[in-house]
C-alpha cells in the first residue's frame, strides 16, 4: 500500500491499465514501487523486458554478459542493427529508458554462478528467467526458492516454447525446476538455437506470457501458473497445459532437502 497518488502524466501514460478494475491506481502504484530482475537480454528477456517497462514496472535489473550479434537481431527485437557489438545490457538499458523514462533500468553485465545467484534474485520481488542452458536455470530455481522469490520461466527451441511459474517455498506454491528437470541433459545432446533454429516471433510469444505472468503475480490477479505448464505449438497453434507435482525427493524443496545454496548441477 502507499500514500502517495499518480501525478497527471502516469495517470495518463497507464490510463489503460487505471481503468481496469483489477488494477486501478492502486496497483499501478504496486507495479511502480515493484523491482523485477530479468535474466538474459536474448529472444524471451527482449518481450518481457519491453512490456514491463510499458507496463511501469519501477525497477528492472537486466543480467546479461554477452554482446549484440547480427543474428540476434532476427528475434531479440530490444536490441537494433546500431547496438551490434556492444553489450546486451547496456543495448537493452538504452532502448528502455527511451520507451519509459520514469523507470530505473539496473545492467548487471555477468553470467549468473553459484556465487552472485542468491545476491542478485534478493534485491527483486519478482524474477524472469530467460536463459538458454540448464546451469543459469537450476542456479535461478534455487536461488529463488532459498530467497522466496516467485520465478517466471520460459524455454523454447524451434517451434515450440514453455512456460511455467515456480513458487515452492509457498504450501501450495507447486514444484520447483528441479522437479520437474531432476538432471541436466548432457549439453552435447541438447539441441542449440545456433544448431537447429528458432522461429522468431516463438520467443516473442513466450516472452510476452512471462510478462503477464509477472505482472499478475506483482499484483495478484488471475490464476498463476505455479503447479502448471504451459505447452505452445506454434505449428498447430495450439496451447496445452499440464499440471505438475512437487517430487518428495526433490533435493530443494522436498522432504528431506541436501541443497542449501544455488547449484548449478
Amino acid at each position: 500500500m502507499t500514500d502517495r497518488d499518480l501525478t497527471d502524466r502516469q495517470l495518463e501514460r497507464y490510463a489503460r491499465h487505471v481503468i481496469l478494475d483489477e488494477v486501478g491506481e492502486e496497483g499501478q502504484l504496486k507495479l511502480l514501487d515493484s523491482r523485477v530482475l530479468v535474466v538474459g537480454a536474448g529472444g524471451l528477456g527482449s518481450p518481457a523486458l519491453l512490456y514491463l517497462a510499458a507496463a511501469g514496472v519501477g525497477t528492472l535489473g537486466v543480467v546479461d554478459h554477452d554482446v549484440v550479434d547480427l543474428t540476434n537481431l532476427q528475434r531479440q527485437i530490444i536490441h537494433s542493427d546500431d547496438t551490434v557489438g556492444e553489450a546486451k545490457v547496456t543495448s537493452a538499458a538504452e532502448r528502455l529508458e527511451e520507451l519509459n523514462p520514469e523507470i530505473e533500468v539496473v545492467p548487471h553485465r555477468a553470467r549468473v554462478t553459484a556465487e552472485n545467484a542468491l545476491e542478485l534474485v534478493s534485491q527483486y520481488d519478482l524474477v524472469i528467467d530467460g536463459s538458454d542452458n540448464f546451469a543459469a536455470r537450476y542456479l535461478m530455481n534455487d536461488a529463488c526458492f532459498l530467497a522466496k522469490r516467485p520465478l517466471v520461466s520460459a524455454a523454447l527451441l524451434r517451434f515450440e516454447g514453455q512456460l511455467a511459474t515456480f513458487k515452492p517455498y509457498l504450501p501450495d506454491g507447486g514444484p520447483c525446476y528441479r522437479c520437474l528437470f531432476p538432471k541436466p541433459t548432457d549439453p552435447s545432446l541438447v539441441p542449440r538455437c545456433d544448431t537447429v533454429g528458432i522461429f522468431g516471433a516463438v520467443a516473442g510469444v513466450m516472452g510476452t506470457l512471462q510478462a503477464v505472468e509477472a505482472l499478475k503475480e506483482l499484483l495478484g490477479l488471475g490464476t498463476g501458473m505455479a503447479g502448471r505448464l504451459l505447452l505452445f505449438d506454434a505449428l498447430d497453434q495450439t496451447f496445452r497445459t499440464v499440471k505438475t507435482n512437487r517430487d518428495p525427493d526433490c533435493p530443494l524443496c522436498g522432504d528431506a532437502p541436501t541443497i542449501a545454496e544455488p547449484r548449478a548441477d
